[in-house]
């Protein structure tokens, strides 16, 4: 790894295209943490929201300064049957397990209504210890990820960190509004839980050894958020029409006010 302060087109480049991969990344871990954090008490809802990033930043960092030790565990542990597995395979694998876990048991839930009876007084919120560790516990699987897929692209450390910065910068800004607009939309939040169960599949795959690309798994995941977006939009008129409907259907002084 180098330390390389110079500019040329293709350094730039390869700066957007790692600026872009940890925006994606990083808006899965907002998703995530987003669904983990509303299950606090509300005092506690921003500052593991804003933890759970910076740690994350933080831990993608230390990772990258270790990048030549990473890049060693691509390399085959022990064999099961035809299959080879690395120590990242089996990172890869644990993690997509664990995310396949918590998003089931969130859509359970939510089918079940839990939700409304943590919201209820006297219910037993999640501990914020607990809460951290298990974003902890994917953040080291999407950064170890994230790390190899740089290292691939660049030795220049600079570019990799560079790139980091800004991207969870942008994302912690916007974490408040992502995490209020998710646990607002009932339908919004299945959907993110959703994409959530596709992240999962998709580790657990790369841990085995198949290549899948990504464009085949977020470019419908943005379908699905625009299509989502356009209901909501539509919801959100038809809602104000009835209500003007109904103003003026009212006669009562209160109605025209």
């Amino acid at each position: 790894m180098e330390f390389d302060l110079s500019l040329s087109p293709d350094l730039i480049a390869v700066f957007l295209a790692l600026f872009l991969l940890e925006v994606v990344l990083g808006v899965d871990n907002v998703i995530f943490i987003s669904i983990l954090a509303g299950k606090l008490p509300k005092h506690q809802q921003s500052k593991a929201r804003k933890l759970g990033l910076t740690l994350a930043m933080l831990m993608r960092i230390v990772l990258i300064f270790f990048a030549g030790w990473i890049i060693t565990l691509n390399e085959d542990f022990f064999h099961l049957g035809e299959f080879g597995f690395s120590v990242k395979d089996l990172i890869l694998i644990a993690g997509g397990l664990f995310l396949l876990f918590k998003a089931i048991q969130e859509i359970h839930h939510k089918f079940e209504g839990h939700d409304e009876e943590m919201a209820k007084p006297g219910a037993v919120a999640a501990t914020f210890g607990a809460v951290i560790m298990q974003i902890l516990a994917l953040d080291l699987v999407f950064s170890l990820d994230s790390v190899i897929t740089a290292v691939g692209m660049t030795s220049n450390m600079i570019v990799i960190i560079a790139a980091v910065l800004i991207s969870f910068t942008i994302m912690l800004f916007a974490s408040a509004t992502i995490f209020q607009f998710v646990n607002r939309h009932p339908t919004v939040k299945m959907l993110a839980l959703s994409f959530l169960l596709l992240i999962a599949v998709f580790l657990i795959a790369e841990g085995f050894g198949v290549k899948i690309d990504k464009a085949l798994i977020y470019g419908p995941m943005a379908f699905a958020v625009l299509v989502e977006t356009l209901n909501l939009v539509a919801q959100g008129r038809a809602a104000k029409r009835r209500t003007l409907t109904e103003a003026a259907a009212d006669p009562t002084p209160e109605a025209s006010r």
